[in-house]
């Protein structure tokens, strides 16, 4: 005889729902002056291919950038409600507007993980973020925010499914003291083993970079195939 199961609501059941959004592949890390962050650039819903061009990347003010994935819907790296990647950047702007002074990377991840922890005790999302940034005192920084509202400076980080073989392939070459290029190259040993392994592997990959300069592309990657493992 079957019994009929409880059907009481979850109110963590966007988050129970994580494995059909961690088809989001992203990556980032801090090297001598300068963060970079990378995302695949595909617009995916179920089996479906929406589009392979989708800048996941944005730039929160001239030196800072954040890449994130959650609830789908919205335009902004598929953020839900109030908490948009364009609701934390207008509000880092208009603490410039009022103070006179940018936030700092650690005061922008800070807020954003505020946000998150309310949301968290209302209506809670399923979402992680990576927040880069260049600051004049401190340098370059990289955050990582995750679904429950916890906040970590990294050195390196990544989430979703590339990162099972991302995370580990930055543990073995990453340095702090690497070169752009070497930095570069490293990105590329990551998205060569995502396209290697992931049996639905994103075909494009953006490539952003933050230091003294500001924040800016660097690459939009269709193929990557030469870099040595």
């Amino acid at each position: 005889m079957l019994t009929q199961l409880s059907t009481n609501q979850d109110p963590f059941e966007n988050r129970n729902r994580g494995t059909r959004k961690c088809r989001r592949k992203k990556m980032g890390l801090v090297g001598k002056g300068f963060a970079i962050v990378a995302a695949d650039t595909s617009a995916v819903h179920s089996i479906m291919l929406h589009k392979n061009n989708e800048d996941k990347i944005m730039l929160l003010d001239s030196h800072k950038l954040v890449a994130a994935s959650g609830e789908p819907g919205d335009r902004y790296f598929e953020f839900g409600g109030l908490i948009r990647v364009e609701y934390v950047q207008k509000n880092v702007s208009l603490y410039k507007f009022r103070n006179g002074i940018p936030l700092t990377t650690a005061a922008a991840a800070n807020f954003t993980r505020g946000e998150l922890a309310t949301a968290l005790r209302k209506n809670p999302y399923s979402v992680n973020i990576l927040m880069a940034g260049y600051d004049n005192e401190s340098g370059a920084s990289l955050y990582y925010i995750d679904y429950i509202a916890t906040l970590h400076k990294v050195d390196k980080g990544a989430f979703g499914y590339g990162s099972y073989f991302s995370l580990s392939t930055m543990d073995w070459h990453y340095r702090s003291d690497m070169s752009v290029e070497e930095a570069i190259e490293l990105v590329d040993k990551c998205i060569l083993e995502i396209r290697s392994r992931l049996v639905v592997a994103p075909p494009n990959f953006v490539i952003k970079i933050v230091d003294k300069d500001g924040a800016r592309d660097y690459a939009w990657l269709q193929d990557v195939t030469t870099a040595a493992v």
